[in-house]
């Protein structure tokens, strides 16, 4: 055995370990002088700060704590977190004697105690964050990371029964999926009241209420994910829901999506949008959301409209490149290749993705640290440490399923009937640094496919010889088992595997899952998961507060090499195209059984139609999933390479770009932090102005020899009209020396919000395009509104109006087409704006004739003019009382 190495942990890995993993004294009154806590230094609901120290002085519950930056810091002792493990050596004698305790005999509990605290020793193992903070420490914490319950009963007593567990789940550590596909659609009857339903979206808004109210074992908020199948009639609700304040807050959202959708979307086929028939006897005790199951017994299913798949999947596409949400979940095909298809359908995904589950279904999680399997002499992988570790890995993990207390006997009956486990990685990015190949490139996939097919095989040898000793997973048919479209391929490339579980059996139905390892990466100071790194330098915004991290083995480079730039194998997410991130994600996702947690970062100017082919892109490839996230697309993202803090400092680095840095790149990337979402259109306008005055004022300073364009005394344009959620909007675009200069809003009445606000945008986008030299200024304004959301929206297809920032957008690109004289444009423009159809006209005649105004309680385009007073028709606001 290797001699143990002395961990040290400092800055923020030693407040994540101190935070999360290590072992605490729920009674902070014993804190003495002398102890080493967390003390909490800003205390904010949604971004706190703690920093480590030591107890100095204690005068009843008053205590001073030295931080480690020297500070004096007081406190009073309930807002301590006191650790009983210091080291992360003490957590891992812990861990490998928890672990090796459910062990036969003492021999074997003594050799597995040292063979896991070898895997545990300097990071080569680094457990699930659960499994790290609960083993033996607490009979009530769960071991297991994720957990799936049955999708909720169509009932009030049903969905209270799912809200309680949930709730139960959260409250001991293990994030939470839920399938909302078995909830009756909005407006459906429901007769046992004379009512109608408030829809499948709304229960989910009650379960994301609930999960933030939770925190988990006293060091993390709950965590959720909400599914919906592509078959339900509230699907464009739920793919949607994002994009009104307020409704789900704190819940991941992911559609399921099937092989015929994906079939119909490619074909430009119609999409029939159905439910159960509630009527049915058997509706109450036989339906539990599996469509193909209720399908198969006869019974019937009634069609609530038809739709284009295409609509439906643009619309899905086009929100997850707004705000990254939701992701797409390839289901059926993900049953398709699971190991448990014959037994046990998956229904959903954890909260982060990466481990589909049934219902009732678990998993526990750890990953292998590939960061310390580098060869230095041979310059390659230590193939036979790693396979040792991953051997020693998987028998960690299944003791798990014996270790853990279950609070809920379905739980165990499930987990011990199929022993579901995920060993995953960390530390990929560094490795591939270290073995100097691009993440991403050629070289690189071809060493993915090469790295996981060989950690797999190692892990399904290791689970077939567990089988011989202990038994397979009560489940297991080797025939059907070896069926599944993983196996299939498993078996093509290592026929020993097929070879083994047929004389051995199986101890796991599934063995691999790639997790994010956010925070536990983080601790140890590796890449996470399987991602590149985010950046070599970077800020960090947790619970714990907001940190600058830099990786050692790019700072160590830099220190060797100070005139130099790094290498191109040094590679971070934003430095690779999206393309090259869903390649990696397909070359991993052959060897790994359940799923992977991989996010495609994409540019803040990629488009709705790029987004579209990368979701088909992966499709295509084999990924069971897929998450993009469009660098800006959210208000607040946990890291980030500016500090957005000090915005003085940020303007003034972006007056001076690399020399390598196009002109359109530097003023996108002066747009300022981040403001607090506002709701519905005035979020949209008060963001949209914020970020265009910024970049004309930084237009302003890179372009100090130019000077603003006044207006002459007359200028020659031409005015759109709009349909918009708030009215007609009458748009006109003057031109100066050919080029658009100046923009005029007429919507809403007078005096109104809306109209404030829209001469407000009208006037900050006629300053933007006064300023500087013109270049794809004007591209880069459409680029800016096109698509942006507010509380409703108008037309279809080509003539769909999101907000009135977005009719500017459309407008902008009308006005470039047409280039001759003020009647050519009216006359065009007749022609190529539609009115909105009969439909349209009649569902908004009567807002319009309202004169909708902005609500000030809630944000929305509520506000009417009833019975001589200002009231909101939807939060009941009222101006008067």
């Amino acid at each position: 055995m290797k001699t143990v190495k002395q961990a040290k942990l400092e800055g923020l890995s030693e407040k994540i370990f101190l935070d999360r993993y290590a072992m605490k004294d729920a009674d902070t009154n014993r804190t003495q002088v002398g102890d080493t806590v967390l003390v909490l230094t800003k205390d904010d609901p949604k971004f706190p700060a703690k920093e480590v120290g030591e107890v100095i002085e204690r005068q009843g519950s008053t205590v001073k704590v030295k931080v480690r930056s020297g500070e004096i810091v007081e406190s009073s002792v309930e807002k301590l977190t006191l650790t009983v493990e210091k080291t992360p050596q003490q957590m891992w004698d812990r861990l490998a004697g928890a672990m090796a305790s459910v062990e036969a005999t003492p021999e074997k509990r003594q050799l597995w105690t040292d063979r896991f605290r070898y895997i545990l020793d300097d990071w080569k193992l680094v457990p699930g964050g659960r499994i790290a903070a609960g083993a033996d420490a607490s009979d009530e914490l769960t071991l297991f990371n994720c957990y799936v319950i049955p999708s909720p009963h169509d009932s009030r007593g049903g969905i209270m029964a799912t809200l309680t567990e949930m709730t139960e789940i959260m409250a001991r550590g293990g994030g939470v999926g839920i399938n909302l596909s078995s909830l009756r659609p909005r407006r459906a009857v429901v007769r046992g009241v004379n009512g109608s339903s408030s829809g499948a979206v709304s229960w989910g808004g009650l379960f994301s209420y609930t999960t933030g109210l939770i925190e988990q074992g006293g060091s993390r908020r709950g965590a959720l994910m909400l599914m919906m199948n592509d078959w339900h009639p509230d699907v464009v609700d739920f793919i949607t829901v994002k994009q009104s304040m307020g409704q789900i807050t704190n819940a991941n959202l992911s559609v399921c999506v099937s092989n015929g959708f994906m079939k119909a979307v490619k074909e430009d086929l119609d999409w029939e949008l159905v439910y159960p028939d509630t009527t049915d006897p058997d509706y109450d005790p036989l339906w539990d959301g599996d469509l193909d199951k209720w399908r198969s017994l006869g019974k019937a299913v009634i069609p609530y409209r038809t739709v284009k798949a295409r609509e439906i999947w643009h619309t899905i596409i086009e929100s997850a490149w707004k705000s990254a949400e939701p992701g797409v979940v390839f289901m059926e095909y993900y049953n398709q290749m699971s190991n448990s298809w014959y037994f046990n359908p998956i229904i959903c995904t954890n909260p982060c993705g990466e481990q589909g589950l049934p219902a009732w279904g678990v998993c526990n999680l750890s990953a292998i640290n590939l960061s310390k399997f580098y060869d230095e002499e041979k310059h390659d992988v230590d193939w036979e440490e790693l396979a040792k570790v991953v051997q020693y890995s998987t028998r960690f993990l299944d003791n798990v399923i014996d270790k853990t207390p279950y609070h809920f006997e379905e739980n165990r009956v499930n987990q011990q009937n199929e022993r579901r486990i995920g060993l995953g990685s960390m530390g990929l990015a560094e490795l591939m640094i270290k073995l100097r190949i691009r993440y991403g490139s050629t070289e690189s996939l071809e060493f993915l496919d090469r790295l996981y097919g060989f950690m797999a095989r190692e892990a399904y040898l290791a689970s077939a010889d567990i089988a011989e000793e202990k038994g397979s997973f009560t489940q297991f048919d080797a025939d059907l088992f070896l069926q599944s479209g993983f196996m299939k391929s498993m078996t093509g490339v290592y026929p020993e595997v097929g070879d083994a579980v047929k004389q051995k059996g199986m101890r796991n139905v599934t063995v691999i899952t790639q997790a994010p390892t956010g925070s536990t990466g983080t601790m140890v100071g590796t890449s996470t998961g399987i991602e590149p790194y985010f950046a070599f330098e970077y800020y960090r915004q947790s619970r714990l507060g907001f940190d600058k991290q830099y990786v050692p083995i790019a700072q160590q480079w830099r220190d060797e090499h100070p005139d130099q730039e790094l290498p191109d194998y040094f590679v971070t997410a934003m430095n690779l195209s999206a393309e090259d991130h869903i390649r990696a994600q397909a070359a991993i996702q052959k060897w790994v059984d359940s799923s992977i947690s991989k996010t495609a970062n994409c540019p803040a100017d990629f488009t709705v139609e790029e987004t579209k082919r990368l979701y088909e892109l992966a499709f295509d490839l084999g990924c069971k999933g897929v998450t993009i996230y469009r660098d800006g697309s959210r208000d607040v993202q946990v890291l980030s390479t500016d500090k957005k803090e000090e915005k003085k400092e940020e303007a003034q680095a972006a007056v001076s770009p690399p020399a390598s840095v196009k002109a359109e790149p530097a003023v996108a990337a002066a747009t300022p932090a981040p403001v607090k979402p506002a709701a519905g259109e005035a979020g949209s306008l008060t963001r949209l102005t914020e970020s265009l005055s910024a970049n004309a004022q930084v237009q302003t300073e890179q372009v100090v020899d130019k000077q603003y364009k006044r207006r002459p005394q007359a200028l020659r344009g031409a005015t759109y009209k709009f349909n918009t959620p708030f009215g007609m909007a009458y748009i006109t675009i003057n031109d100066m020396n050919g080029t658009p200069s100046e923009i005029f809003l007429n919507v809403g009445k007078a005096g109104s919000d809306v109209f404030a606000m829209s001469e407000a945008l009208g006037r900050v986008c006629s300053l933007f395009l006064r300023y500087g030299d013109h270049g794809n200024k004007v591209q880069l304004l459409v680029k800016h509104l096109k698509g942006i959301g507010g509380s409703g929206a108008i037309g279809f297809g080509a003539n769909r109006v999101e907000s009135i920032a977005d009719a500017v957008a459309k407008a902008l690109e009308m006005h470039g087409e047409y280039t001759d004289t003020a009647d050519d444009y009216v006359t065009a423009t007749q022609e190529v704006v539609t009115e909105p159809s009969a439909l349209q006209t009649v569902t908004r005649s009567a807002a319009t004739s309202l004169s909708l105004d902005l609500c000030p309680s809630c944000g929305s385009a509520s506000l009417i003019n009833t019975e001589g007073c200002k009231t909101c028709s939807s939060c009941g606001y009222s101006k008067c009382s």
